[in-house]
C-alpha cells in the first residue's frame, strides 16, 4: 500500500512538473478570454492522460518481468487506460467546439457593426488640427536611419560594446518637446548576462528626430526588468506572476519627462463575441529599474505616455471601419463607400502626443487617396481629413523622380501643413541607407515637388514652386525682408550647384544661397551691405548697395 502511495506521488509530482514547466516558457494568462488559456487546458489533460498512460505501462512491465517463472503472466489493464483516455478526449473535443462557437458568435458576417465602431472616426480640420511647424521640429530621422545612427553610437562605448548589444525597438516619443526615439540595450549573451547581471543595464540610446543627435544616456540605476533577463526578471515572466489575468499586447520601451526607463505594457480587451474585436482597456507601467509596476485604465493613463496603442491594431480598426461602413453585405456586393487605408503608415508629434498617419483610399484605387487619419496613439480619439490626393507610394516615386539620376531611394512619407497646404515630408536616401536630400511633395498637386540638400532649402524650393503654380502665397510670417552687412560668405559646390555661405554681423545664423539669386554673389566680400528676404535661413532673393 505504502509503495503504490509513493507510487502515486511521484506520478502526479511529475504531471505538476512538466505542466509548471509549460506555464513558465509559455506564460499563458489565466482568463477564459484567452485562445492560449484553453491551449494550456488541452496541454494539462493530454500531459495528464499521457503520464498516467505511461505510469501503467511502466508498472505492467515491472510486474511481467517480475512473474516469468509463474505460469500466469498478468496482462494490461486496458479498461484502466481507456477510461481517463475518453475522458481527455471528451474534454479536448468540448474544448474544440467551444472554441469553434466562440470564433462563429465574433465572425464578421455577424458583427460588422461592432467591428466598424471599434475605432471612432471624426470629421477634423487641417489646418486648425495640425499646425505648421518650423523646419528644425521636422523629423527627418526613420526608424532605419536611429537603428544605424544607434549602432554606430554604442560602437564609440568600447566599454560597453563588448558586453552589450541594442534592443530593436525604437519606440517613438515626445520628450521634453521633442520627437524622439527611444531604444534599451540588451546582453550579449548568457556569458555576458552572468557577468553584468547584478548591476543591471547601464544604458539605453536616443536619437534625436529632428538633430539625428544621437545619446547613450547612462543610469545610475541599471535595467534590471528587460527582454534579455532570465527568471523572475525577464519582463513578461514579471509581469504574467504579478498580472496573472491580464491579457498583454505589444511592450513599448518609454522614458518620462526626467529620463527614468519604463516598460508600457497594454492590456487587452475584446470588444466582439468572447474573443473577437480586440481592443485595449488599459496599460501596466513598470519601472525598468526597480521592476515596481502599476495598472492603469485607459483614460487614467499618465499623459507622459505616448504609445499605448499598438499600430498594426489601430490599422487594423481603420480596416474594419472602412469595409463595413454599409454592412458586411455591401463590403462584398456593390461596395459603396467602402474605404481602406493604405499600404504603410507613419507618426506625427501633435501637442505633446504621437499621432499615427495613414491615408484613406477607395477599395477600387490604386493611386489616390480620399483623405488621411490622424490616430492618437494614447487616447484613440481619431480624426478623418477629406483632402483628396496622392498615395504615400505615388508621392515617393514622385520625389525619386526628381532625383533620379542619383538613384536615391524615398523613405515613407510624414504628413505635414507647409503654407496650410497639406505636405508630404521625406528624406531621400543612398544605396548604403544614409540620408543625402529632402523632399516636400504636394499632397494635392503630387507633380510639385521640392528637394534640397537641407530641410530649409528642399521647403524654399517647395514654396517657390508652389508660387510658379499659383498654388498658394507665401504667407507673411515665412518671408523676411532685411538689409545687414556681410560678415563672412564663402562657398562650395554641392550636387553641381555653386551654393554661397553667408552669415551677417549681428547674426549668429548662417544663411544659404544658390548663385542663381543673384551675378554678383561670386564678388561678395566681407563689408558689402546687402538688402535680402529669406524664408527660413534659405535666402530667396538678395540685392548689393
Amino acid at each position: 500500500m505504502k509503495n503504490k502511495f509513493s507510487k502515486g506521488v511521484l506520478k502526479w509530482l511529475l504531471t505538476l512538473v512538466v505542466i509548471g514547466g509549460y506555464y513558465w516558457i509559455v506564460l499563458p494568462p489565466i482568463n477564459l478570454q484567452s485562445r492560449d488559456f484553453w491551449s494550456f487546458v488541452t496541454f494539462i489533460v493530454i500531459v495528464t492522460v499521457i503520464i498516467n498512460a505511461f505510469s501503467q505501462v511502466v508498472e505492467f512491465i515491472k510486474q511481467n518481468k517480475s512473474n516469468t517463472r509463474v505460469s500466469g503472466v498478468p496482462k494490461l489493464n486496458l479498461k484502466a487506460l481507456g477510461k481517463p483516455l475518453k475522458v481527455a478526449l471528451i474534454i479536448v473535443l468540448g474544448i474544440v467546439v467551444l472554441s469553434a462557437v466562440a470564433s462563429l458568435i465574433g465572425a464578421e458576417i455577424f458583427n460588422a457593426t461592432g467591428y466598424k465602431d471599434l475605432i471612432t472616426i471624426e470629421n477634423g480640420d487641417f489646418t486648425t488640427d495640425v499646425a505648421e511647424i518650423s523646419q528644425d521640429q521636422i523629423p527627418v530621422v526613420d526608424r532605419d536611419t536611429a537603428s544605424r545612427l544607434g549602432q554606430r553610437k554604442l560602437g564609440e562605448m568600447a566599454d560597453l560594446v563588448s558586453q552589450f548589444e541594442i534592443e530593436d525597438i525604437y519606440t517613438q516619443i515626445n520628450y521634453k518637446g521633442k520627437p524622439v526615439r527611444v531604444t534599451p540595450l540588451m546582453y550579449g549573451d548568457i556569458i555576458k548576462w552572468l557577468n553584468n547581471h547584478s548591476q543591471g543595464i547601464p544604458a539605453y540610446i536616443t536619437v534625436d528626430m529632428t538633430t539625428q543627435e544621437t545619446e547613450l544616456v547612462r543610469l545610475e540605476n541599471g535595467i534590471k526588468y528587460s527582454d534579455s533577463e532570465y527568471f523572475m526578471r525577464d519582463l513578461n515572466r514579471a509581469l504574467r506572476f504579478k498580472y496573472p489575468t491580464k491579457i498583454f499586447d505589444e511592450i513599448s520601451f518609454e522614458i518620462d519627462e526626467n529620463g527614468t526607463p519604463f516598460w508600457v505594457a497594454s492590456v487587452v480587451d475584446f470588444k466582439v463575441g468572447i474573443w473577437s474585436g480586440s481592443d485595449i482597456d488599459g496599460v501596466v507601467i513598470m519601472n525598468a529599474s526597480t521592476g515596481e509596476s502599476k495598472y492603469y485604465k485607459l483614460e487614467q493613463v499618465p499623459t507622459w505616455i505616448d504609445q499605448v496603442f499598438d499600430s498594426y491594431m489601430i490599422e487594423q480598426q481603420l480596416v474594419y471601419n472602412g469595409k463595413y461602413r454599409s454592412g458586411f453585405w455591401n463590403s462584398i456586393f456593390g461596395q459603396r463607400g467602402v474605404l481602406q487605408p493604405t499600404d504603410g503608415y507613419n507618426y506625427l508629434a501633435l501637442k505633446d502626443d504621437v499621432y499615427m498617419y495613414t491615408g484613406m483610399t477607395s477599395v477600387t484605387s490604386d493611386e489616390s487617396n480620399v483623405g488621411f487619419v490622424l490616430v492618437n496613439l494614447r487616447t484613440k480619439d481619431t480624426k478623418f481629413y477629406t483632402i483628396p490626393g496622392a498615395e504615400e507610394y505615388s508621392a515617393m516615386s514622385s520625389a525619386e523622380g526628381q532625383v533620379q539620376h542619383l538613384k536615391y531611394s524615398a523613405t515613407f512619407p510624414l504628413l505635414l501643413n507647409v503654407s496650410d497646404r497639406p505636405t508630404y515630408f521625406m528624406s531621400l536616401k543612398d544605396g548604403a541607407g544614409l540620408v543625402k536630400m529632402y523632399a516636400f511633395v504636394d499632397v494635392n498637386q503630387y507633380q510639385i515637388v521640392g528637394t534640397g540638400n537641407s530641410v530649409e532649402s528642399a521647403k524654399a524650393d517647395y514654396i517657390s514652386k508652389l508660387k510658379t503654380e499659383n498654388v498658394t502665397e507665401v504667407p507673411e510670417a515665412e518671408v523676411k525682408e532685411t538689409t545687414a552687412v556681410i560678415e563672412k560668405i564663402t562657398s562650395a559646390v554641392v550636387d553641381g550647384n555653386t551654393v554661397y555661405y553667408i552669415k551677417f554681423q549681428k547674426d549668429e545664423a548662417v544663411y544659404t544661397a544658390l548663385v542663381t539669386k543673384s551675378d554678383l554673389l561670386p564678388f561678395a566680400k566681407s563689408g558689402d551691405t546687402v538688402k535680402y528676404t529669406v524664408s527660413g535661413k534659405v535666402i530667396n532673393t538678395i540685392e548689393f548697395e
